[in-house]
């Protein structure tokens, strides 16, 4: 069976999906996009058709909430269609990064559609258990449900397929949000098949359960769409894969500060401080700095900004401070680190300046007593060196 759903999800993709294995091209991200809403929109009137008949024949609350859920779950392809359409449109003046967070934006639609429904659902589910009814039912209405769930599974484990390989936020919340239906469809069987058994009239509490399902999955699907909107920090992998991309380039020494822009699924712009001998030839660095920001939207797709930060490579002394200092740093904190380090040295006095990044959980105090401890070993090793800290936040999950 696991095998039978993998080959009709094949089939879709390589029947209505041109290129379909080009995943970085915008266009084939949104042929992806309308192949998913489709079967969606399909896939869900049928199911709401189903449950609706049922529902009205057995005069089961908890069978025309899942209905209405799968109904709002068909309004939610629909709007995706549009938002996958929209987020397709190019760059214009007004928008040089382009459209793609409409994306973002119709996923939140959804996720109040969503949520509306749940309320509804919750405020039907009360009024049942205040007035009791008896559920007529059969065995056939609950073979029906059942195959509803099998359909909903099948759904649900095509998009996050599709989610996956395209890496859409969208469409992994919309797996995210078919599986919960597999979860409340079940607690409608199992309402259905009590009342049948028993002839106990716990309808309205099994509904009441069901709305508590269905906020639930448009709560996540809200959160999981504000977080890009609102702006997230690079991920582990993000960031690997950036700054391995740009050390890889001879004379790059280093790098930090990546910052990263998300202007959809397929629509990034990122900064970095790369660090270079500040004995090199600047002119060659600036040649290689301009080969990979246009070899990173070529091959990462992003649009990549780097800041040139000249450090000491050769004197062996500054080298070795500062990785004492590091090395003092991450052994109070695995999780600090400092970059930017130079050494301005005197007589009677040796400043050693760099920037700390400290975790984003740290509170002034912590950050004050890091400081003050770095300063104070620093000192007892030498005097005369004074450090001029400038403390700041990665912006780099961890």
């Amino acid at each position: 069976m696991k095998r039978g759903r993998k080959e009709m999800t094949e089939l879709l993709v390589k029947t209505f999906v041109k290129n379909y294995q080009n995943i970085e091209n915008q266009q084939v991200r949104t042929d992806y996009g309308i192949l998913s809403s489709i079967v969606g929109v399909i896939c869900n009137i049928i199911l709401f058709g189903i449950k609706i008949a049922i529902g009205l024949l057995i005069n089961s609350i908890s069978v025309m909430a899942d209905a209405f859920n799968n109904l709002s779950d068909a309004a939610s392809s629909i709007i995706s269609f549009a938002g996958v359409k929209l987020a397709n449109r190019p760059a214009d003046k007004e928008h040089p990064f382009g459209h793609g967070r409409y994306e973002y934006i119709s996923a939140l639609v959804v996720a109040f559609l969503v949520l509306q429904v749940g309320l509804s659902c919750m405020k039907s589910a009360v009024d049942k258990i205040l007035h009791p009814s008896l559920i007529q039912s059969s065995w056939i209405t609950i073979g029906i449900l059942a195959i509803s769930i099998l359909l909903k599974v099948w759904l649900g484990r095509f998009n996050q397929k599709l989610g996956e390989r395209i890496n859409s936020n969208v469409m992994k919340a919309t797996a995210a949000d078919s599986f919960g239906d597999v979860l409340i469809t079940s607690a409608t069987v199992i309402s259905v098949v009590i009342g049948h058994i028993t002839k106990w009239k716990i309808d309205g509490y099994m509904g009441f359960v069901v709305s508590i399902f269905v906020l639930y999955a448009g709560f996540n699907i809200a959160k999981d769409t504000l977080e890009p909107l609102l702006g997230e920090a690079a991920t582990p992998e993000t960031y690997k894969k950036i700054s391995g991309f740009v050390e890889g380039y001879e004379g790059i020494l280093g790098t930090h500060d990546l910052i990263v822009h998300n202007y959809g699924p397929s629509h990034t712009m990122a900064t970095i401080h790369a660090e270079i001998s500040k004995d090199a030839d600047i002119v060659e660095v600036h040649e290689v700095i301009d080969r990979i920001e246009h070899e990173a939207l070529k091959k990462l797709d992003i649009f990549l900004v780097i800041h040139m930060d000249p450090i000491e490579a050769n004197d062996e002394r500054v080298i070795r401070l500062k990785k004492e200092i590091n090395d003092l740093v991450q052994g109070i904190d695995k999780e600090a680190s400092i970059h930017d380090f130079r050494m301005v040295n005197g007589e009677n006095r040796i400043n050693l300046i760099f920037d700390m990044v400290v975790p984003h959980s740290y509170s002034l105090e912590q950050q004050q007593s890091l400081e003050k401890r770095v300063r104070k070993e620093m000192s007892e090793k030498d005097k005369r060196y004074q450090c001029v800290i400038t403390v700041e936040h990665s912006y780099v999950s961890r």
